[in-house]
């Protein structure tokens, strides 16, 4: 199993904004859904966004909506998250996971269980 690997992370103030991104070497994006969460301390993970490989279609929390766009790059086997008009309660662990089951999305892609890889995680921190 192929592990996705994070990175982007970082310090920013409200207001900015940034992109993490996700690699998944050696995993093709035929079909899957691909998903970031992120969990604050004393929180419990949710999710964020989520994108479906095959046509693209992408899904976001409330939270997040109008702020983050999620995209892919097949070729580089790597999902990107964008993130702007940063608030300091976007400061967490972003994580990236995918189905290697190779389901799209669908209702079901805030649903942390359906997800069964992983990344360890990268730290956003977002300064007022």
């Amino acid at each position: 199993q192929v592990l996705p690997v994070e990175s982007g992370g970082g310090s920013v103030q409200a207001g900015g904004s940034m992109r993490l991104s996700c690699v998944v070497s050696g995993f093709t994006f035929t079909e899957t859904c691909l998903a970031w969460f992120r969990q604050a301390p004393g929180k419990e993970r949710e999710a964020v966004a989520a994108i479906s490989s095959r046509y693209g279609a992408t899904y976001r929390s409330d939270s997040v909506e109008g702020r983050a766009t999620v995209s892919q790059d097949k070729d580089k086997s790597t999902v990107y998250l964008q993130m702007n008009s940063l608030k300091p309660e976007d400061s967490a662990i972003y994580y990236c996971a995918y189905d290697t089951l190779r389901r799209p999305c669908g209702t079901s892609w805030s649903s942390l269980g359906r997800f069964d890889s992983w990344g360890r995680g990268t730290q956003v921190t977002v300064s007022s």
